[in-house]
């Protein structure tokens, strides 16, 4: 029999589809952001020209997904509000300053130098021109700070008491720097260079299969390849570490991810792929190792991992959905680290532009960061459930007293409305990046990208052509 959802049901349905179209856009501006501002760097050292078509390139993709990313932000704020009004009432004195520093030091500089960083470049000079970039990217990154810093204290919360029903502050410091802030903000940040880096990736292995060769096309290929190298590790190092923390702070969390119903003594298996069912309280066709459970979970042979069994039912984050996200997000991860180890070996024998293979396997792993993004982000907010805010806040009392068909209604007009939108702007992306850069032999002319110059200043004739 279908199963009739509640409006607290929609309301979360609505929220995680907005967000999860939110979340793409930002992820794609931060690392993009950061790799423009590289690629301008590395032109005023070097005066190379290619780096300069770079620059112009993906500043024009950059640009779209930050528009994006701002239109699409703005949906969720009202949804606080028409969908959320419970948490918004309870919480609001903690989240709301938060967002509000994030407007008020990250947005304002963002908006405040994007004009300069693109179309400044014949208004500016070459360093002020730098300087409007760096500050953009900058800006990015600490907008992560600010909205990691809310969401994480959401995860484990710190710095506040009851007051008649709501959470009034007592101690910032420990709100913003709550137990999992530092571990969360380490892991989406190098997740978001490696959503850009895989973009990039991608992008230069089209045109090389292509039959594009030219100093640009190589240049972000060869680039990116060394920053998906890089950061893959990094980014395994820090999810280990991010486990641990979930460890101590959301026990069930870990425990539904993992698919552990029973808390085994002596040494924790762990669960590589099986089925867990909410309702028998086991996971079926499990393929279990020994021990391995509790070194990875724990860094010893015999560490014990707390069962779902060891929680009550009401407070059990549903192990189906997160047991394979986050198993999901994990082989990517791996691939990530293979096509950088793999894009390696072929340096050493001079083939990494040649090679068939490997272009086609960075095409292929293009969108693998994003998927990895979105499992992730499903494991941490399916993960905290019950909770909106974990072990105060119940997702069902910070609901909104709205109608369900209310909710269904708006739910079904913002599929249609993201669809329109932003799969046009998706489209124009694509085709940018199927039109590659301009190669070095016919640059992108700079007045295509400043507009035309001002010369309207003392004579009314003195704009026309």
């Amino acid at each position: 029999m279908p199963v009739a959802l509640t409006a607290t049901d929609l309301s979360r349905i609505q929220f995680a589809f907005t967000i999860s179209f939110h979340i793409i856009f930002p992820a794609t501006s931060i690392g993009l952001a950061c790799f423009v501002a590289v690629l301008e760097g590395a032109w005023l050292r070097t005066n190379k020209a290619h780096y300069k078509v770079l620059c112009h390139y993906w500043s024009k993709v950059f640009a779209m997904t930050f528009g994006m990313g701002v239109v699409s932000g703005v949906v969720m704020a009202y949804e606080f509000g028409t969908n959320w009004s419970g948490f918004a009432k309870t919480a609001g004195s903690v989240t709301g300053p938060l967002l509000t520093y994030e407007v008020m030091t990250a947005f304002f500089l963002e908006a405040g130098f994007l004009g300069i960083m693109l179309f400044g470049w014949e208004k500016v000079g070459r360093r002020a021109h730098f300087a409007a970039t760096a500050l953009v990217a900058t800006g990015t990154v600490i907008s992560t700070f600010w909205i990691l810093a809310s969401n994480s204290w959401m995860q484990t919360p710190r710095g506040f008491v009851f007051e008649d029903g709501r959470i009034v502050p007592t101690r910032w410091l420990d709100i913003i720097f709550n137990p999992s802030f530092p571990y969360r903000l380490v892991h989406m940040t190098i997740a978001a260079f490696l959503v850009a880096a895989l973009l990039v990736c991608a992008t230069g292995a089209w045109h090389l299969l292509k039959g594009r060769r030219d100093q640009s096309i190589k240049t972000m290929f060869s680039m990116s390849l060394w920053m998906i190298l890089v950061l893959a590790p990094v980014q395994i190092i820090a999810g280990d570490q991010h486990g641990l923390n979930t460890r101590k702070y959301q026990p069930a969390k870990l425990a539904a991810i993992e698919g552990l119903w029973e808390t085994e003594q002596g040494g924790t298996s762990l669960n590589l792929v099986g089925l867990p069912d909410m309702n028998a309280e086991v996971t079926r066709y499990a393929i279990q190792i020994p021990h391995l459970g509790s070194l990875i979970l724990t860094h010893s042979w015999n560490g014990q991992i707390q069962g779902l069994k060891s929680f009550p039912k009401a407070d059990r984050p549903n192990s189906t959905i997160v047991f394979w996200t986050f198993r999901v997000m994990v082989v990517l991860g791996l691939s990530m680290l293979a096509l950088g180890f793999f894009a390696v070996a072929l340096r050493a024998v001079g083939r990494l532009y040649e090679s068939k293979a490997l272009q086609y396997l960075a095409l292929f792993m293009g969108p693998s960061g994003y998927i990895a993004l979105l499992m992730g982000w499903i494991t941490t907010e399916v993960g905290r459930q019950p909770w909106v805010v974990y072990g105060v806040l119940r997702t069902s009392d910070a609901a909104s007293p709205v109608p369900a068909q209310t909710i269904g209604l708006s739910l079904m007009m913002l599929v249609i409305a993201y669809c329109m939108v932003f799969g046009t702007g998706a489209y124009y992306i694509f085709k940018l990046l199927g039109s590659g850069p301009s190669a070095e032999n016919n640059p992108i002319p700079l007045k295509e990208l400043a507009g035309p110059p001002n010369r309207s200043g003392r004579r009314p004739l003195a704009a026309a052509e």
